[in-house]
């Protein structure tokens, strides 16, 4: 299974950045699916899940209310809109499938990508 992100960049404080991450597995709609950040120094924290049919989302304290996590099982895609982007938003994003089936588990994660907010 691979997971690719895209839709990272550059932007300025109170601006908005939609990242994707597509997978090419089989598991993907059995998959609790998650985006997390890092950055240097510090342990990768958890941003946003959201459970296989999309029907319950988890956010960290520090982006409700501004991130969106979505998903497209059709597409075997995962989203996260991130409005009103603030410097400390800024990291390393990555993707993340979960799950488990006839007790086998699975852990996949994307290779990253980089947000940067600029103040």
């Amino acid at each position: 299974v691979q997971l690719v992100e895209s839709g990272g960049g550059l932007v300025q404080a109170g601006g908005s950045l939609r990242l994707s991450c597509v997978s090419s597995g089989s598991t993907f709609s059995r998959s609790t699916m998650g985006w997390y950040r890092q950055v240097p120094g510090k342990e990768r924290e958890l941003v946003a899940t959201i459970t296989p049919g999309g029907g319950i989302t988890n956010y960290a304290d520090s982006v409700k209310g501004r991130f969106t996590i979505s998903r497209d099982n059709a597409k075997n895609a995962m989203y996260l809109q991130m409005n009103n982007l603030k410097p400390e938003d800024t990291a390393v994003y990555y993707c993340n499938a979960k799950g488990k089936f006839f007790a086998i588990p699975w852990d996949y994660w994307g290779q990253g990508t980089q947000v940067t907010v600029s103040p």
